[in-house]
């Protein structure tokens, strides 16, 4: 009786170990032949947002290959580790696109990327993520309005730290009534990317170093 147990246990493993290990052999066959296209994919995306924020005429790099790691800053709102693409024309750096993420948003955590010309003032805004309202709150998409475009251009030179806010709250930028929150949210996180911009402009720019990691007290 033992021994028929035993035996029947014996068979039950190597048959689930079987299965387990074609079922590995599979997935990893699926995911070496699926990398590449997705890879490709991710970068066409990515590359048509820079699109929409840095024109191409003024850099002529390859964006996706020319990338810093910016380490957790408060300023940016990263949590872990995000990519900062380096502009350059003639080898001489133009700006920087920034990810940065708002953590109080309506509905939580609301994406940005923000492209930064050299002298400190901005290309362009836009949402990469957001949960906020449907109908109220994702008017901040560029898809389904254009209030994101008031960033163009701005800089901390340009508008005073008191009016990087919404007009309800005594600043320059518009919201939509009912949905302040979100606007909110994202004038401060985009007054904040500007102040790591400045703060680390140096870095940023002429960062040469070896791992491709923002270094210094403010990448820290």
């Amino acid at each position: 009786m033992a021994d028929t147990l035993l035996k029947h246990t014996i068979k039950t493993a190597s048959t689930l170990a079987a299965f387990t290990l074609v079922g590995t052999a599979i997935l990893a066959y699926i995911f070496m032949i699926t990398r590449a296209p997705i890879e490709a994919s991710e970068a066409e995306a990515r590359l048509a947002l820079f699109s929409q924020i840095l024109p191409h005429h003024v850099y002529d790099n390859d964006l996706l290959k020319t990338e810093l790691l910016i380490p957790p800053n408060q300023l940016l709102g990263n949590r872990i580790a995000s990519k900062a693409n380096i502009a350059k024309l003639g080898n001489e750096p133009v700006g920087v696109i920034l990810e940065a993420i708002a953590h109080d948003g309506y509905a939580g955590d609301i994406k940005l990327l923000i492209a930064i010309r050299a002298d400190g003032s901005i290309s362009g805004v836009r949402v990469l993520a957001h949960k906020e309202t449907p109908g109220l709150g994702d008017y901040i998409d560029i898809e389904r309005d254009d209030w994101i475009t008031q960033f163009s251009n701005e800089s901390l030179a340009k508008t005073a730290a008191k009016d990087w806010a919404v007009v309800k709250d005594g600043g320059k930028f518009e919201y939509m009534a009912g949905a302040t929150i979100t606007p909110r949210a994202i004038v401060k996180a985009v007054a904040k990317a500007l102040q790591f911009f400045n703060e680390n402009k140096a870095r940023l720019l002429e960062n040469n170093t070896a791992d491709n990691t923002l270094q210094g007290k403010d990448g820290t």
